[in-house]
């Protein structure tokens, strides 16, 4: 029987981690974007054993609607677009700062959420193999507990270029890395512009 795998994925993160490891900086906004339902499907065809995409899981921040009018538009679009395809979508709205517009809203509790729901669906049995789309090294110690305490088979996947190459990982612990060139993101890029 193939192991179920669940795919968990920081949105932030990793928009601007591609951004980081394929574009320059004045690159525009859709470069970095990426589906994330691809990204599993890529995913698991690669994957060392037999596997069935159980469910994509995006964790991502959202624009204030009074705020950010444009952007909070533009989210909905994207976010219509992932669930379309499948794909869960936890959202969190940003966190404005009292001297906002001058200094930037920010995500407040993805990777807490992220990391809460990577340890239940483990302990409820949702999945076999956990991956984990993210940089952010908050949530090595949901990694670490799933595998370490739950025996649950934990994976990472990050971008890699001449300029990127950094990934999750385990003290002690050998845990697999998909690594995504840019070949691979190419593949599963989504060029699509959503706030027209």
């Amino acid at each position: 029987m193939a192991d179920r795998v669940v795919l968990f994925i920081d949105a932030q993160n990793m928009y601007q981690g591609a951004r980081r490891a394929f574009f320059d900086r004045f690159a525009h906004y859709v470069q970095g974007q990426f589906d994330p339902q691809a990204l599993g499907r890529l995913i698991v065809d690669r994957g060392p054993t037999t596997r069935v995409l159980q469910q994509v899981r995006v964790y991502t921040g959202r624009p204030e609607a009074t705020k950010e009018h444009k952007s909070y538009a533009a989210h909905l679009r994207q976010v219509a677009a992932w669930k379309a395809k499948g794909v869960v979508v936890i959202p969190r709205t940003l966190r404005y700062p009292a001297t906002w517009p001058q200094e930037k809203a920010r995500e407040k509790g993805i990777d807490v959420h992220l990391a809460v729901d990577f340890v239940t669906l483990a302990l409820e049995g949702f999945y076999e193999v956990g991956i984990m789309a993210s940089a952010d090294t908050d949530l090595v110690p949901a990694l670490e507990y799933v595998h370490r305490k739950l025996g649950r088979t934990v994976e990472v996947v990050a971008w890699r270029s001449a300029r990127a190459r950094g990934r999750l990982s385990i003290s002690g612990a050998n845990i697999w890395c998909h690594w995504i060139d840019r070949v691979g993101y190419d593949a599963i890029a989504d060029p699509t512009d959503y706030t027209l």
